[in-house]
């Protein structure tokens, strides 16, 4: 995500807060629960893959990103005033390598060896803003390209080069220009996607349901101005490039993006372009050899795939020509069971349970171990944000009529407590009334000590789902758009001298946000291994530093991954710390990034800070305490070489 002071403050917000409503009344019960299962739509895609081997320990590359774009490479060549400008505005060497390297000496003032944690950088290069208004038109601002590259040169440690250009804006005169043609922005049914802001800052949805369009020719051009620059520079300094990150986030968006990643409101979703809608049919003719047998799979009547629109109707709302025009948030046939939950006096780290039982029957049951950030902040007493839970229950092949759903926690071994009853009906493709369904009785749950806070978020009381075994299709395919954009621009890159350097996406996991519904970002594609292109995520909360994303990448191919922002969103002293990062290393972790405030001679520079950044002067989220342990780590390091290790 891009790391300018323009969008600082709104960086990560969104990975980190849930959107069910904080507002309902709590469930106060006595306690109680058991129970596994990772839940999430798109995790349950990608666990099919067989577990690879973790590979051997090695060097795990701390690359913090630090606010140079704004405060150093962006700067007008006359802004000489201070010896920061000057040495950021040089006509011959101006780069940003002297704030770099006073920022990384400020963390860790004394270089070692060999280390088990190398301090490097991530430079970010804002695409849209190395172009400058010319009287013929749009060009590239070689003097903005000179400086990141020079950067790169002057700057004795290793680099995560990011290539960034996503819907958050960067605050570029060529943005506005570019959102006045409507084939660069993406489509919901009702045509081009509105301009939307996040938290204040603007937001541009951009496309990617093709790549003749303007807005990827401007990616492109800017992206080859780069490498080009780089790729004069001697072999060695070349060789300090140690990956490359594409784009940041990319992902389908939807209308209201700072409320509207949850399961409530209407379901409107990317992409639905003249281009989009023709990819999808050719797609279907692919999967499906004849008409006749995507009839048979969806019980349809289309006479050829030329007379096929993508489902975009909610049936309750809306007449339907065919019940495969139907769409909402669950019409995949997946229903997540969802809400928050925290019981007093835990202290083995083990979590609770969840214990779901459909119509008296066992079903599942999943760990109380999520981040909800809305919680925590509703309830800072609990001092805890990992108390949601969710799972997703699969409907596809549930009879029609009513369901009754109970959920219980355990919070003691053996002893479950309600928490609530939910019921729900299934509905068929006539809307039949639907009728109750052959109930078992429920096991006798004992009450444990205490009081326990919770609340029940998914399914709402009296909630109607139906299937449509057309919405799969069109996931599916949405999803292999996001994974053929980032396959171009990986093309892109490969024709340059980084062709052989590692090359990694920069994706966010909806799946680890209980109240996210990931079908609206249709990003599970481009998180399994789909080319030589590897794994780049971005882990807040307790995806960070919990077993939940470990789990998740345990039983995926991928041979090594990128953390490309990081942020456990508490304090962790060295020593928990340290485990962390141990834990992601020997999982396979080629780098870890974090947000990182510049700093001159040893003083904060002056800017929009983010809030998200590790720093002693920011208390959000224990980023000084984390900024202070890190430190501390890194010195230890030193200390600790040995006596024959390089100074």
């Amino acid at each position: 995500m891009p790391p300018c002071a323009l969008q600082s403050r709104l960086l990560d917000t969104h990975r980190t807060f849930t959107v069910a409503p904080i507002l309902a009344p709590l469930i106060i019960v006595g306690s109680a629960c058991l129970a596994l299962g990772l839940g999430g739509w798109g995790l349950a895609l990608l666990q099919r893959a067989a577990p690879a081997a973790p590979p051997a320990a090695r060097p795990m590359l701390l690359a913090p990103m630090i606010g140079v774009i704004d405060t150093c490479v962006l700067l007008p060549a006359t802004a000489r005033s201070t010896p920061l400008e000057q040495a950021c505005t040089d006509p011959a060497r101006g780069s940003a390598a002297a704030l770099v390297e006073s920022t990384l000496t400020a963390l860790q003032p004394r270089r070692g060896g060999a280390q088990r944690y190398p301090l490097g950088y991530t430079l970010p290069v804002p695409l849209l803003q190395l172009f400058r208004q010319t009287p013929e038109g749009w060009a590239v601002d070689m003097e903005r390209v000179q400086r990141l590259a020079r950067t790169i040169r002057d700057t004795d440690r290793p680099v995560i080069l990011y290539l960034f250009a996503t819907h958050f804006s960067v605050h570029s005169p060529l943005e506005e220009a570019l959102a006045g043609d409507p084939a660069n922005l993406a489509h919901t049914r009702q045509g081009p996607l509105a301009r939307d802001s996040y938290y204040g800052a603007p937001i541009y949805p951009w496309t990617f349901a093709r790549t003749d369009t303007e807005i990827t020719r401007r990616r492109v051009e800017a992206t080859r101005a780069m490498l080009g620059a780089l790729c004069q520079l001697a072999p060695e300094a070349v060789a300090k490039v140690k990956g490359v990150t594409l784009l940041g986030e990319l992902h389908h968006l939807f209308p209201d993006f700072q409320a509207g990643m949850g399961f409530t409101g209407p379901y409107r979703i990317t992409d639905y372009s003249a281009a989009s809608v023709q990819g999808f049919r050719q797609y279907l003719r692919q999967q499906f050899a004849h008409i006749a047998d995507l009839n048979r799979v969806l019980g349809a009547d289309y006479p050829s795939f030329d007379a096929i629109f993508p489902p975009a109707k909610d049936i309750r709302s809306e007449p339907l020509q065919r019940y495969t025009e139907h769409l909402d948030a669950f019409a995949h046939g997946s229903l997540p069971i969802a809400g928050w939950a925290y019981a007093p006096g835990r202290s083995s780290g083990e979590p609770a349970w969840v214990h779901i039982y459909r119509n008296g029957a066992f079903i599942g049951k999943t760990p109380v171990n999520q981040g909800r950030q809305d919680v925590l902040q509703a309830l800072p007493q609990l001092r805890d944000a990992n108390t949601g839970w969710r799972f997703d229950m699969d409907f596809k092949s549930l009879p029609a009529g009513l369901h009754r759903l109970d959920i219980f926690l355990e919070a003691a071994p053996g002893r479950l407590t309600a928490l609530g009853t939910r019921h729900i009906a299934i509905m068929d493709r006539r809307q039949t009334t639907p009728r109750l369904q052959a109930q078992q009785a429920l096991p006798a749950g004992t009450l444990a000590q205490g009081d326990i806070a919770a609340h029940i978020d998914l399914p709402p009381e009296h909630s109607s789902y139906y299937y449509n075994p057309m919405v799969p299709l069109w996931h599916a395919f949405r999803g292999l758009q996001v994974v053929n954009y980032l396959r171009f621009f990986d093309d892109v890159v490969s024709q340059s001298c980084l062709a052989r350097t590692r090359h990694y996406t920069h994706q966010i996991i909806p799946f680890t946000n209980p109240g996210w519904d990931a079908s609206k970002y249709a990003v599970d594609p481009s998180l399994a291994r789909f080319s030589s292109l590897r794994l780049g995520v971005s882990l807040y909360g307790a995806a960070a530093y919990g077993k939940y994303f470990d789990q998740w990448y345990r039983r995926t191919r991928h041979p090594s991954y990128g953390i490309t922002e990081f942020h456990p969103l508490k304090a962790l002293p060295w020593p928990q710390l340290q485990a962390v990062l141990d834990g992601h290393a020997r999982q396979g972790a080629d780098f870890l990034s974090f947000f990182l405030e510049p700093r001159w001679q040893g003083r904060l520079v002056e800017r929009k800070h983010n809030e998200f950044s590790l720093d002693p002067a920011n208390d959000r989220f224990g980023s000084d305490a984390l900024y202070r342990a890190l430190a501390q780590g890194l010195a230890r390091e030193i200390d600790a070489r040995p006596a024959d290790a390089a100074p």
